[in-house]
């Protein structure tokens, strides 16, 4: 399996840029996933790394090998797109073998007449067909196999789009949100066989998503994109809970982030309309502009004290298993969500209550929205 480095790639279109100088590398048998919103850059790194597209300045390299003036054939990577991109008229059989056999017959071996009676055609062939067996197997889609697309589900044509990667045993595998098209039922299912044939084959995987579950539950590490920058390469739990910018914090989370806006004090402390909050980070100086953000489980609701944000519950929602508290606090632009545990009551609507958060689990962005670093012990 291969190793990829994208070193500094830029690229416009016109006046648009839609990749500002990104530098990102995947290891061997890494699945690394490549997560923000419509429109950051996404499919465009995707691309210019498939050789689909030509980057303005930067490089790729493919184990070690620099590929910027190879065209997407002699790349050795596959991708799987959105749309599956099956051809209606083949079989699923005929799908799955397209690459290989662009790849082991001679164009006049590939001529329906002709073809066939060519010399050595037939061992080529059954080489053919027995590669796809075994990777319709491995897909559980040999039974489908004299079928074509348009007698498919969605799962299903996503696994034949998948198997026709797989069959030509790439360097790597890009996924340009493979899963956006299929039912959310249908969807979990698929991350879960997705992560499984990972596993099992050991393959180097790029994939793209805007969809933090997908990302979250699949990756060894998340590289966020926004506004075709790369913010921020971790594994999903240190994305989640230690982001280093403010546009990350505030696109990874559901129920989002809360983030108030606050002034640093002294002694570690903050100023949200009046109220001290203690908090972990080092602050810059008493009196700057700074923003407190933490994610709702951090929050607890209960009576107002002197640590606490005096708030009204405005709304509330079930879960199953929690629900979440929406309270409304003076000052603070946006209501502030709490996570609670359904045995601990829940408040009324319109009931004045104190929001306290941990001062460990409390995230501080500095003015220019990235993160203030965690006081040491003295």
């Amino acid at each position: 399996m291969a190793r990829i480095e994208i070193d500094r790639v830029e690229k416009s279109f016109g006046a648009i840029r839609a990749l500002r100088s990104v530098s990102l590398g995947i290891g061997e048998s890494e699945f690394v996933s490549l997560l923000g919103p419509s429109g950051c850059g996404k499919s465009t790194l995707l691309r210019v790394l498939a050789g689909l597209e030509t980057q303005d300045s930067g490089s790729v390299r493919i184990d070690g090998q620099v590929v910027d003036r190879k065209p997407a054939k002699e790349r050795d990577l596959a991708m799987v797109f959105q749309s599956y991109a099956l051809y209606p008229h083949l079989t699923v059989a005929g799908n799955i073998a397209v690459p290989l056999v662009m790849r082991r017959l001679g164009w006049v071996q590939r001529l329906p007449l002709v073809g066939p009676f060519m010399p050595g055609s037939r061992r080529l062939r059954g080489s053919i067909d027995a590669d796809v067996r075994r990777v319709a197997g491995t897909l559980q889609v040999e039974h489908l196999l004299a079928r074509k697309p348009g007698q498919l589900s969605g799962g299903q044509r996503q696994r034949v789009a998948i198997a026709r990667a797989i069959v030509r045993e790439p360097k790597a595998f890009l996924m340009d949100e493979p899963l956006s098209n299929l039912d959310a039922k249908l969807r979990v299912q698929m991350r879960s066989e997705l992560a499984q044939l990972r596993r099992r084959l050991g393959a180097t995987f790029l994939y793209v998503t805007h969809d933090q579950a997908e990302a979250m539950t699949m990756s060894d590490r998340i590289a966020v994109m926004i506004d075709g920058e790369i913010l921020q390469v971790a594994s999903p739990d240190h994305i989640y809970n230690e982001p280093e910018d403010i546009r990350v914090a505030e696109f990874i989370g559901s129920p989002r982030i809360n983030v108030i806006d606050a002034v640093s004090a002294d002694a570690g402390q903050v100023r949200v309309n009046g109220a001290r909050v203690a908090v972990a980070e080092a602050l810059t100086r008493p009196g700057s502009a700074i923003r407190l953000a933490f994610r709702p489980e951090s929050a607890r609701i209960g009576a107002v004290d002197a640590a606490s944000l005096r708030g009204r519950v405005t709304h509330t929602e079930t879960l199953g298993s929690d629900f979440l508290i929406h309270v409304s606090v003076e000052g603070v632009r946006e209501p502030i969500i709490a996570r609670s545990d359904p045995s601990a009551g829940r408040p009324a609507i319109g009931e004045h209550v104190g929001v306290s958060i941990a001062s460990s689990r409390m995230l501080i962005f500095g003015a220019d929205a990235k993160r203030l670093p965690r006081r040491t012990p003295s």
